[in-house]
């Protein structure tokens, strides 16, 4: 449930003079002025320190979204920036010898909040930022939490050709609002990795979401991730070496791993409920 923070008087004792109301006024204006969110997205500086410059051409770019929250205007976290970095410095030595640029997207407030969906807002405008900068590559969005959610909806942008959401954030099935989109996942590769004893965002969420997308989409495939939470901590180096693998394959057209090309091939529900195999990465391509 969000939480709303109240105003700075809250709770004083009523003022009789009649200046009050302009004091109070004052007070939450200030408050306003502190909460005020930065006015624009930006890129993070590429991972592992690389530049565009001589030799440096481009094969294609991921965007990392960082999680956030459901209601907030709030400036970006601090600690999902840095929890988001390993990722995107795994990814970027993975991906090194094929021209791969790595940024991590920095929002404008960490708060989805409602029909405004701030965070995709801001990975739409991330991809548009990539076109502008590195020209016609393809684009994978690899989000977490609220980022994968982001990641999602920012799909449908035409240089996105693939998704990477792990652990995503996904709002509890309501009669009275429209499902999560999943129209703009039609010609994406799309994996999902989720952990099953996740207690902020319900797995089975992220399986039905998947579930429907199948539908129209034949390139979904999900992971479960047996007895991690929603940080994905405990089989963190399987869940970048999965991540690595797919982002490879669909950017680059590599061949994907074994478990990853039988999860794309699967029907339902087996392709959507593939268990992440302790020690994946180590005996990649044998």
């Amino acid at each position: 449930m969000a939480h709303h923070a109240l105003p700075l008087w809250w709770g004083r004792p009523a003022e009789t003079a009649g200046g009050a109301d302009t004091r109070r006024e004052a007070t939450v204006a200030r408050g306003a002025r502190g909460s005020r969110t930065p006015p624009c997205a930006r890129l993070g500086r590429a991972a592992g320190g690389r530049a565009l410059g001589a030799g440096s051409a481009v094969g294609g770019v991921v965007l990392i979204l960082p999680d956030g929250e459901p209601e907030s205007a709030r400036k970006p976290s601090a600690l999902s920036y840095a929890a988001a970095l390993p990722l995107g410095r795994t990814l970027a030595r993975a991906g090194r010898a094929d021209g791969l640029f790595v940024h991590t997207v920095r929002y404008r407030c960490r708060g989805w909040n409602g029909p405004d969906a701030h965070l995709a807002a801001d990975a739409t405008w991330a991809v548009e930022e990539v076109v502008r900068r590195y020209g016609d590559v393809p684009v994978c969005l690899a989000g977490h939490g609220m980022g994968g959610r982001a990641a999602l909806h920012a799909a449908g942008h035409p240089a996105v050709n693939s998704v990477l959401a792990l652990a995503p954030w996904l709002p509890e099935d309501d009669v009275a609002a429209a499902p999560e989109p999943v129209k703009q996942l039609a010609g994406r590769q799309v994996l999902i990795v989720h952990g099953t004893n996740d207690a902020r965002t319900d797995p089975e969420l992220s399986y039905r979401l998947a579930e429907r997308a199948k539908k129209a989409n034949r390139d979904i495939c999900r992971f479960e991730v047996h007895s991690d939470g929603h940080a994905l901590r405990e089989h963190q180096g399987e869940v970048q070496a999965l991540a690595s693998d797919f982002v490879l394959g669909a950017l680059f057209t590599r061949a994907y791993a074994r478990p990853v090309a039988d999860a794309l091939a699967a029907p339902p529900p087996l392709g959507l409920r593939m268990p992440l195999a302790g020690g994946f990465g180590r005996s990649l391509r044998r």
